[in-house]
């Protein structure tokens, strides 16, 4: 069971607590059949106003009560030819993104992409066209000017933009989208994600390419026109391979605390959002979210307080009728007719 109380709860609990203790000193004082029914009214309108509730059965999130960021690696590597068959791998973390945001329609979304730094593309947004159009316009970053990318190059950012969620709208839960292929170009070895990490609900590590790799198309030029492939100086200028480093996604999965998923074909992304799905987001902070996915009990407690108060209602009628010249049992005064005034009656 948890609580939702009709006030912020640091305001809320310290008033319950006086109004039961004034409530426990009456009836010590007083132990009277009303003082019972009185003392059982007050707890239960304080029983109704901090909302009881049970998770549910399904206790999924409104998608229209989450904020999801999507972080995309736009590293040369996410040109590689091995996604279901010979396609990008961009192309499949593209897909992905529109169809994880066709599953969760009426949420925020926001974009990051990253290579050697991060870059957020679109803030948090109602605006799903807006997060197609600027997805459908994703290019792998040049080989030319790149200076090697990190699986963690995003982390600062998605660290930042998931405290700004926080504080804006602290009851959304927040869900984090990683697509990339865990190849690690840079020099230094990646950082954790550590910062902003326990702000994260759900979500999901997306990998991307095979072990057997494929070649990268140079987009140096346009990115509606890749140019030729890049080559590898070490192989002869042989054209370079890309593999996908499953390890090292699973590591950022571990780090965010989601599920790690291999997305090799455009496969009903329901079937990925499973182990992903809000849910557990729900029932993790229940104390905070705004009551989406529980079994509501306030009413219980509302009903049975309505009841006391009609019944103490009723006796109190009754004892007014009863009480010897009250308001409801004294004989209204009659007026003497002018026409009486004065006379005086013969003996």
């Amino acid at each position: 069971m948890s609580f939702l109380p009709i006030v912020t709860p640091w305001l809320f609990w310290p008033v319950a607590v006086l109004l039961l203790a004034g409530t426990g000193w009456t009836l010590a004082k007083n132990r009277s059949s009303t003082t019972w029914r009185r003392a059982a009214l007050v707890v239960l309108l304080l029983l109704a106003a901090a909302r009881p509730g049970l998770a549910g059965a399904d206790a999924s999130v409104v998608s229209s009560d989450l904020n999801v960021f999507f972080v995309v690696d736009v590293s040369p590597s996410s040109a590689a030819e091995d996604y279901d068959g010979a396609s990008p791998r961009l192309a499949g973390m593209q897909a992905d993104i529109n169809a994880v945001a066709a599953e969760l329609p009426g949420a925020r979304y926001s974009l990051i992409s990253f290579d050697s730094t991060a870059k957020v593309l679109l803030p948090l947004t109602t605006d799903a066209t807006a997060l197609r159009t600027l997805t459908q316009v994703l290019a792998p970053g040049s080989s030319y000017t790149s200076k090697g990318s990190s699986i963690s190059a995003a982390a600062e950012v998605l660290g930042e933009r998931l405290a700004a969620a926080r504080e804006s709208r602290p009851n959304r839960p927040r869900l984090v989208f990683y697509l990339g292929d865990g190849e690690q170009t840079a020099a230094s070895a990646p950082k954790r994600f550590t910062h902003g990490t326990e702000l994260i609900d759900g979500g999901a590590v997306l990998g991307y390419g095979t072990a057997a790799g494929g070649h990268m198309r140079d987009y140096s030029y346009s990115a509606d026109k890749p140019g030729p492939y890049i080559l590898d100086k070490s192989a002869g200028y042989t054209p370079a391979t890309s593999r996908i480093d499953e390890k090292a996604l699973a590591s950022v999965a571990k780090q965010l605390r989601v599920p790690y998923i291999h997305r090799g074909n455009p496969a009903d992304i329901s079937a990925a959002l499973v182990a992903a799905t809000p849910t557990k987001a729900a029932q993790a902070g229940s104390s905070e979210q705004d009551g989406a996915g529980r079994w509501e009990l306030y009413w219980l407690f509302a009903l049975a307080g309505f009841g006391v108060a009609a019944w103490e209602a009723v006796r109190l009628g009754a004892a007014l009728r009863r009480f010897p010249g009250g308001m409801l049992s004294h004989p209204r005064p009659t007026r003497r007719s002018r026409s009486t005034r004065g006379r005086v009656d013969a003996p």
